[in-house]
């Protein structure tokens, strides 16, 4: 494995947050709903503070990305992330949906986000995480010439980094051909490992999980991981405005704990498990 982990470490864990607050609404769901917008609300009001008294109790350290809108929206919660000791990743401006961006806007947004990452925060962004999960052809070309290091978007790998391949031609008769790799690694995600599809609901949305479904899932992902995948690495996403309601975050501790019994997991931040890459 590429991953160099701390001694004693037999796999890397992320479990961080995409806090959107009203952003995901305005911005993939187009939505100007204020029943809408008080869900991310309750996200930075309620599910923040919940979330990072669940992980100081467990003193566990990890990356949430953040829209700037998000920090512009609500910055004291911003704050009050920061002097836990967590990263801030990227997480776009205010939740577009970059598939629909021209190519002039994409690049626009992204400038945009790097330039108030520095001035709200002071520092610029190690990674980044498209909102919706979702890039275009030019994502990461953009990414490296902004001099990001990663991504968390992709889901080409479960357990392992990887340096993604874009598609650069789609031909159904005679089979798809790759571009070069990227000079972005990939820290690759699921939609299995995220709440947000799992555990949200909407009007006439009958595909809302039980939140003990979806324990049963994640313990699986882990101990599979855990067993057979040593030096590895798993990206969980989680969302306050999801997770942070009452039978969500129970679920949640129940997982971390039973996550905490195991000897050798590293709880980290995204930057911290690029740090321990090697190509």
């Amino acid at each position: 494995m590429p991953l160099h982990l701390p001694e004693g470490k037999r796999l890397a864990v992320s479990v961080g947050a995409d806090f959107d607050a009203h952003s995901v609404w305005h911005g993939t769901f187009r939505s100007s709903s204020q029943t809408d917008l008080s869900r991310g609300e309750f996200g930075a009001m309620v599910g923040v503070p919940r979330l990072l008294e669940t992980f100081a109790r467990r003193g566990i350290t990890t990356t949430w990305c953040v829209p700037t809108h998000t920090m512009q929206t609500f910055r004291s919660q911003v704050d009050a992330i920061v002097e836990h000791g967590h990263e801030i990743g990227a997480h776009g401006v205010y939740h577009e949906y970059v598939p629909k961006l021209s190519p002039d806007e994409e690049r626009r947004l992204l400038d945009l986000q790097v330039r108030q990452h520095l001035e709200l925060l002071g520092r610029r962004p190690r990674g980044y995480r498209s909102p919706a999960l979702d890039v275009t052809g030019r994502t990461l070309e953009l990414l490296a010439e902004f001099g990001f290091e990663w991504d968390s978007s992709l889901m080409g790998r479960d357990v392992t980094p990887y340096r993604p391949r874009m598609v650069q031609t789609v031909d159904f008769e005679h089979g798809n051909t790759f571009g070069p790799p990227s000079k972005v690694l990939e820290l690759p995600v699921s939609w299995t490992l995220d709440d947000f599809p799992e555990l949200e609901t909407f009007k006439g949305n009958a595909l809302m999980q039980s939140a003990h479904v979806l324990l049963r899932r994640w313990i699986d992902a882990f101990d599979f991981a855990y067993d057979r995948c040593p030096g590895g690495m798993l990206a969980w996403i989680l969302h306050p405005q999801t997770i942070g309601r009452p039978a969500n975050l129970l679920m949640l501790e129940r997982f971390l704990d039973h996550v905490l019994q195991h000897d050798g997991v590293w709880f980290a931040t995204l930057s911290e498990i690029y740090d321990c890459w090697t190509d």
